[in-house]
């Protein structure tokens, strides 16, 4: 279940950022539900690669070369969706990424964990 709600609040947040920025397109909300998908399962197999290999330049950014990892992880998702999902380049994707992780957390923050309580 929470596997499910992490994947509605990752569509919501990734077509609330397509509406608002030109350089971040998503074709429809089920192509946003599938880059969510996507986007899941190479966090789960990808990023923790990823982390581990730039450990040290994460360190010294005091985490903030997450987001990098972050724009990376949103780059293949869109080349492996094709013209259903594209970001116009790499600033886009990092700034999309920062957007991206700022809007899940204010979610799960004032949404997902008070509803949880109930």
């Amino acid at each position: 279940m929470r596997w499910l709600i992490h994947l509605l609040v990752n569509s919501v947040v990734l077509v609330v950022v397509a509406g608002y920025f030109e350089g971040f397109y998503l074709e429809s909300v089920s192509a946003a539900i599938i880059a969510s998908v996507l986007l899941s399962i190479i966090n789960i197999l990808l990023k923790p690669i990823l982390v581990i290999l730039t450990l040290p330049v994460t360190v010294i950014t005091f985490g903030f070369f997450l987001f990098v990892i972050n724009a990376i992880t949103l780059m293949i998702t869109a080349s492996l969706m094709g013209d259903a999902f594209q970001i116009s380049g790499f600033g886009m994707a990092i700034f999309a990424s920062i957007i991206i992780s700022l809007l899940t957390m204010l979610i799960n923050n004032f949404v997902v964990k008070p509803m949880q309580k109930k």
